[in-house]
């Protein structure tokens, strides 16, 4: 039995050994790597970016056709003698022509 517990304690600074300088290697790059996420987390990358921007104007074609349909509501309302319709007109069609140069336009593909 003794001669077990000698061979252990021999082995132990060679196996832990490994222990160490594996946490030695992972303390000194542990800088490095919280860097790298903050800067990963900070920046965006260029999908991300036209991921955004694609997001950002599915939302507004979306407001401009509901715009689009409340106006053409508004405007047979206002044909009909309505006059609060007619004002509420004015002022969708204000809201679509401000909404209309922020939406892009796609090409003719003939």
């Amino acid at each position: 039995m003794r001669i077990y517990t000698v061979i252990l304690a021999a082995s132990a600074p060679l196996v832990l050994s490994g222990c160490v300088v594996k946490t030695v290697a992972d303390v000194a790059t542990a800088p490095v790597r919280v860097a790298g996420s903050a800067v990963d987390m900070a920046t965006t990358s260029q999908s991300e970016a036209d991921e955004a921007r694609g997001r950002e104007i599915r939302r507004r074609e979306e407001r401009l056709g509901k715009l689009e349909r409340e106006y053409a509501e508004l405007a047979d309302d206002c044909d009909d003698g309505d006059d609060e319709a007619c004002r509420e007109a004015i002022a969708v069609r204000r809201e679509m022509d401000a909404l209309v140069p922020t939406v892009p336009v796609e090409p003719d593909e003939r």
